[in-house]
């Protein structure tokens, strides 16, 4: 446990912070739910849609270090194949 009246603070404030962060990251994880539940339901409309919605939250988010920059290409690189999949398909 903190002792100084530092530790403390900066306690408090890494937990705030850890609550924020778990929010955000929770948001990106909906959006991309949103797309997939689409994709699996073979609706190509509604997932270029939720796709669009999707795209500019997982950006924010690896600007923001919420989640790595890495991970938000490849997240948007697969579900943007599976779109394409689809639309070749229809």
């Amino acid at each position: 446990m903190a002792n100084s009246p530092q530790a403390k603070k900066r306690a408090k404030q890494a937990e705030k912070r850890r609550n924020h962060n778990a929010s955000l990251r929770s948001m990106v994880r909906t959006y991309i739910k949103n797309v997939i539940k689409a994709i699996d339901a073979k609706d190509l409309e509604q997932a270029k849609t939720a796709y669009t919605a999707a795209v500019p939250v997982i950006d924010r988010m690896a600007d923001k270090g919420i989640i790595d920059k890495n991970k938000a290409a490849r997240h948007k690189s697969r579900l943007n194949a599976h779109i394409k999949a689809m639309a070749e398909a229809a």
